[in-house]
Formats: C-alpha cells, structure tokens, sequence
C-alpha cells in the first residue's frame, strides 16, 4: 500500500502525573535528562515540562504533564503513559490519507503543539463512523522540520 508520507521516528514520549515535580524526580534528578522548556495551556489544561533525550534530529522530547485542574478534561495525568508522538515528513497528506482510510482522529484538527511543530492526534479510541483507533493509545503525529526529515530518510 503506497502512503504520500513517511513515518520518520519517535518523536516524544508524554507522561502525566498529579504532580510533575515527582515525575522530575526520576526523569531530571536520577536519569538526567535536560529541561529545555515548559508549555502551559488552559485550553489543553496542562502544564508541563518539555525535557529532551539524545541531540539533534534523534533527540526525543520527553513531556512531563500534570493538569492545571484535575477535575477539568483533558485529564492529562489520568493515563500516566499520555500519549506517543511520531514525527511525519508530510502531516496533511497523512492526516487525509488515514482520514479516507478510516482513521480516527482527536477533536481539535492539525494546529501548533507546544514546541511550534504543527501536530494531530489518532484517537485512542476507534468508532463506528472511523473503525481505526490508537487501540487504548493517543498517538500524536508532528510534522517533522527539513533538517528532522533528511537526517531521518
């Protein structure tokens, strides 16, 4: 089955907690990883920090979230494992691709994510009108910049 687009690599690794400061306990204090950022947003109901693994065009971006509200939805901190993120060389030909194909995607179409990449999320969920979900996962597909998409081809 030809696809006009390529799944490039993992992207990130997003995972909720009721506090991130314990999160970065492990992930920052133990492992070592390095905070690059933090993305609050009332809209997606999160406040996180953007860590990275590994340099350059393999780097992962590793998200530590808690909600600002937990009694408010998205539920970011609800599933600790949040969601997978999977650069993409060209993300609106994916998303129609997968779209006339049958597969689900989140509320909220293709827009900016929290490091400028424009990004959509898979549905964890299948329905009947979309019968293609993430099977219990979130999955975010981010477009991957020129010099993610040579490095990675």
């Amino acid at each position: 089955m030809d696809k006009p687009f390529r799944i490039l690599g993992l992207q990130q690794v997003a995972i909720g907690g009721p506090d991130k400061r314990r999160l970065q306990r492990l992930w920052v204090d133990i492992l070592g990883l390095a905070v690059k950022g933090s993305f609050v947003s009332e809209r997606e109901n999160v406040d996180e920090d953007i860590c990275a693994l590994g340099q350059g065009a393999h780097a992962v971006e590793v998200d530590l979230m808690q909600p600002l509200d937990p009694e408010k939805k998205p539920a970011v901190h609800a599933t600790p494992l949040n969601h997978v993120g999977l650069w993409v060389d060209d993300l609106p030909r994916a998303v129609e691709w997968m779209t006339a194909r049958g597969v689900r995607f989140a509320p909220g179409g293709i827009r900016k994510g929290a490091t400028g990449h424009d990004i959509c999320f898979i549905h964890p969920k299948a329905s009947d009108e979309f019968p293609i979900g993430g099977e219990g996962v979130l999955i975010e597909l981010v477009q991957a910049p020129p010099e993610v998409v040579a490095a990675l081809s």
